[in-house]
């Protein structure tokens, strides 16, 4: 069976369990701390439209006699989480633009530039390995973005022009 009870605070309308009567939790509109009045304490009404505690001990009063037809009935499925430790934030705030948070770090926004041809080396391509040596030695939590790029350059020995490709990755450092 479920109570329903208004905040003392912000008068927002709850639906707790009655097995949580006596605990502590917060008012997910307001954010202050509540205590789940028992089931029969004044203002508390079961889910069915009666009210409790209002009268003598034992007496049940309809709210309103509409909200108690079965043409009115609107099944409600507010609960309110009860917790023993702080609250998550289930929203976070988006990350700071990078040149605030270049700013207020206090490592600067770098780039490092890996161009494949670089990472050949007798015949042995060693371009996955060297960026990979890169990228652990400055951490995951440091690296801003990773961009590839093609280019092209004129190869000195046979005259052509050859389309390369390298990475450039912005990092904190």
């Amino acid at each position: 069976m479920d109570v329903i009870f208004d905040c003392p605070h912000c008068e927002q309308e709850l639906e707790v369990d009655a097995a949580g009567a006596g605990s502590e939790i917060e008012c997910p509109s307001c954010g202050e701390r509540i205590t789940i009045p028992k089931l029969g304490d004044p203002g508390t009404r079961v889910s069915g439209g009666v009210e409790l505690g209002t009268g003598a001990p034992g007496e049940v009063h309809p709210i309103n006699p509409i909200a108690s037809s079965a043409a009115a009935k609107v099944e409600m499925h507010l609960k309110v989480p009860v917790h023993s430790k702080p609250s998550e934030r289930l929203i976070e705030k988006p990350p700071a633009p990078l040149e605030v948070a270049a700013q207020e770090s206090d490592k600067k926004v770098r780039i490092k530039t890996i161009r494949h041809t670089d990472c050949i080396e007798v015949g042995h391509d060693r371009f996955d390995e060297v960026v990979s040596q890169f990228l652990g030695k400055v951490g995951e939590k440091n690296i801003v973005t990773i961009s590839t790029f093609n280019y092209t350059n004129l190869d000195i020995g046979t005259q052509k022009l050859m389309t390369e490709y390298g990475v450039l990755i912005i990092y904190r450092g």
